[in-house]
């Protein structure tokens, strides 16, 4: 929201009051507080009739800060609040006559009295700083209160995330309103809105509001990123750390680190698509289809008409299509599946359950009492309250229903289009649910699932979130259409999110709307497969692959059988991810910050930390990709490229650019036609381009996540020194690239033109001389 005409003046109607300097500091073993009039005071009289704003400054965590600043603190306080941690950390404030300053870990802060300035610092390097303006109450035309934050943006200075955003990668001279809404993935409305960003000068910052947030990223003032909101307090945190890493690291051990979703979600997901035609014949055909094709499949997924039209949701199937679900369900399980089904949060007034729901309280009023209905989706629905705690068990007793006949996973759909002319049964805010309805909802659906299944058994497939939802993978992008623009779109929604502090993404593979062109087709099954969790779904047609063409099938069995084969590294990454919040898919800058071409790269991304993805969206063919410095290997033809430059070359369906980052082991596994395996034994280390005097490291877990085993290498010139933990396991080291060895102690050696191969068995330390 813009609160400025140009820079000189102010908005009509607009009244900015900001400190001038600060008066009076208090300082606790906890937290430094600062009062701070909107005034220069010359004499006593001027403390009169005036505003004063209080600004409050603590560390909830070491490396993280918390800036409360407020006008008028005697408000009502208002529910609901993220889910954040709150325990205090000891501060040593010191303070001199003009300055005040503290630590906490490595993130400094430096309070100047007259004229009022915060500045902040990562060790001695300096983050940002808060100039006069950059904390202000605002009297609007109305009389309405907000409260303004703003950071000053260095030279070079990028952002980005505020959760899956859809526009331009880096954000700056972007206005964006944290407010979820259905708006698809070709505009500028996001359903994962997330009032958090991350800057290349390395720290975060959380604006810790459900209510909308407005951000201007250096589009009102242009040297400045500004966040407001409507009231009379304001509070964020500035979160550190030595790596941009580190600062993801600490903002999940801020608002929660993500669970770690099952071995086998991570597998190819067939749905039979939303307004498609279907019965347990069509579902027999295309599960039947994709076995005779030697396609691997992990989980059929049932879209909405699985219940009846207008009855959405009576969590009952449409026995009309159905006609004996708990059997078609086990016969599709005896075949190796997984079963995910549709939900959302509404009762449509069709439904056997809306009467029982509005009885007992369980959907939103209005303040006359009624009932809130509408008919946007379906006829006279009604939302579900999830502050009311009989309305989650009772939801729940749906769900479980459903579990117990055999389903193993929910589509956790919709959450956005959340009302705010509603009552809610604990007196929660409507404008502070809006945004935060879709974690209560996501989170009483993964909780079920947790209770039931196991810890290691939950996954949701959900489309809306808000702070603290990347404890509830997995999230997917919405509805997107069936061109390469779209996809080019999706991913960058994906980036953004996954530098919001989000570790699992996936996307519709071909699009939703519409029906893809068998080359856009093709080329995205490449990309979906290459993607943390990876889904064929569509609207009006079905996703099965020979409806596209017989290449298609060959495309998608080939990237099925390498995801498959790819799970040791990618569950290690996940297992990572789950302990450190560093996401599955990564932006390029996350791993090369100190490489400034990858801060606006938004068409490639890393698949952990050693693999490079660069999805191919043009019809031509043609594979565009920067390299960063060092030695990159395709990894499926194995050539080596020098990085360093950008990579252009044409790829048939069957590749892409696919490059293994240099002093890599990839765990790679024996399985190929299914995710869900023993990771840990016959598995292959694949080692690439060595690097002198820099350790190379891996580990294998089971499929619960416990670590099994590690392999460690050093090389030193033509010495490479092996180190492995694998306690009564087989496994095979590759060396890839090298062409002879001369001497080893260990394994059964097989020389060939592309690498070399050494068998083992056991835990072993002993050394490679090339």
């Amino acid at each position: 929201m813009k609160f400025t005409d140009g820079f000189w003046l102010t908005r009509e109607g607009f009244d900015i009051q900001h400190p001038r300097t600060v008066r009076d500091v208090a300082i606790s073993e906890e937290k430094v507080t600062l009062y701070a009039p909107c005034k220069e005071i010359q004499h006593r009289g001027d403390t009169l009739n005036l505003p004063s704003l209080t600004i409050e400054l603590s560390s909830p965590m070491e490396n993280v800060l918390k800036i409360m600043a407020w006008h008028h603190k005697g408000g009502v306080k208002k529910l609901p609040s993220f889910d954040v941690k709150a325990e205090a950390v000891s501060l040593q404030a010191e303070r001199t006559e003009n300055v005040t300053s503290f630590r906490s870990g490595d993130v400094k802060v430096e309070i100047a009295h007259n004229p009022f300035m915060i500045t902040f610092y990562q060790g001695d390097r300096k983050l940002t700083d808060v100039d006069p303006k950059g904390i202000a109450w605002i009297k609007g035309p109305q009389k309405e209160s907000y409260m303004r934050g703003q950071l000053n943006l260095g030279v070079g200075e990028n952002v980005y995330g505020l959760g899956e955003r859809f526009t331009p990668f880096v954000k700056n001279g972007q206005i964006v309103d944290v407010w979820n809404e259905d708006g698809g993935t070709s505009s500028e409305q996001s359903y994962k809105n997330i009032p958090f960003y991350i800057s290349n000068r390395g720290y975060g910052v959380l604006v810790n509001h459900p209510e909308k947030v407005s951000f201007e990223v250096g589009s009102e003032a242009v040297s400045k990123t500004q966040f407001s909101v409507e009231g009379e307090q304001l509070e964020y945190y500035i979160i550190g750390g030595s790596t941009l890493k580190d600062v993801l690291t600490n903002y999940t051990e801020l608002t929660g680190k993500p669970a770690l979703p099952p071995a086998w979600s991570y597998g190819l997901w067939l749905t039979t698509s939303f307004t498609t035609e279907y019965n347990e014949e069509t579902v027999n055909h295309f599960v039947d289809g994709m076995a005779e094709r030697d396609i691997p499949l992990s989980v059929f997924h049932f879209d909405c008409f699985w219940m009846k039209e207008f009855e959405w949701c009576n969590f009952e199937w449409d026995k009309d299509a159905f006609p004996e679900p708990e059997a078609m369900l086990r016969r599709l399980k005896e075949k190796g599946l997984k079963i995910c089904v549709w939900i959302n949060p509404y009762i449509a007034e069709k439904s056997k359950l809306f009467d029982e729901a509005a009885e007992h309280g369980y959907l939103l009023k209005k303040a006359n009492g009624d009932v809130w209905q509408w008919d946007l989706w379906q006829a006279g629905m009604g939302v579900v309250d999830f502050t009311n705690p009989k309305a989650c068990e009772w939801y729940c007793s749906k769900l479980k229903a459903l579990l117990d006949m055999g389903v193993d996973s929910f589509k956790t759909d919709f959450g956005e289009r959340i009302p705010t002319n509603v009552v809610y049964y604990d007196g929660s805010d409507p404008n502070r649910m809006h945004n935060y309805y879709a974690y209560q909802y996501n989170k009483v659906v993964f909780d079920l699932l947790e209770k039931e299944k196991g810890k290691q058994e939950a996954v949701v497939f959900a489309r809306s979130a808000a702070v603290g939802s990347q404890k509830f993978p997995v999230h997917w992008g919405g509805d997107c259409n069936a061109t390469y623009e779209s996809m080019a779109e999706s991913l960058r929604g994906g980036l953004s999110l996954s530098l919001s502090g989000f570790g699992y993404w996936s996307h519709d593979i071909g699009g939703f709307e519409n029906t893809a062109s068998p080359d856009v087709f093709k080329r995205w099954t490449a990309f979906g497969l290459l993607s943390s969790h990876s889904r064929l779904h569509g609207s009006s047609s079905y996703r099965v692959p020979w409806l596209f063409d017989e290449e298609a099938v060959e495309v998608t069995k080939h990237f099925s059988k390498l995801k498959n084969q790819l799970m040791p590294y990618l569950f290690s990454t996940s297992v990572e991810n789950h302990k450190t919040g560093v996401p599955v898919m990564r932006p390029m800058i996350l791993e090369f910050a100190d490489d400034p071409n990858t801060h606006v790269l938004d068409r490639q991304y890393m698949l952990g930390s050693s693999l490079l993805v660069a999805p191919i969206m043009n019809e031509d063919g043609v594979g565009s990709c920067y390299l960063p410095h060092g030695k990159w290997t395709h990894y499926l033809t194995k050539e080596v490229v020098e990085g360093g430059s950008w990579q252009k070359e044409t790829y048939d369906y069957m590749s892409l650019p696919l490059f293994v980052r240099e002093n890599s082991i990839l765990a790679i596994g024996s399985v190929d036609s299914r995710p869900d395996y023993d990771f840990s034994n016959d598995v292959t280390f694949e080692c690439y381009q060595f690097v002198d005097n820099k350790e190379a490291s891996a580990f294998v877990t089971d499929i619960n996540g416990v670590v099994k085993g590690e392999i460690k290498a050093v090389k030193d010139g033509n010495k490479i020194s092996v180190e492995t933990k694998m306690p009564d396991l087989t496994y095979t080291i590759v060396l890839n690239g090298v062409q002879t060895i001369t001497s080893t102690s260990v394994g059964n050696v097989e020389q060939s033109s592309d690498g070399v191969r050494i068998q083992l068995n056991d835990s072993q330390a002993f050394e490679i001389i090339l």
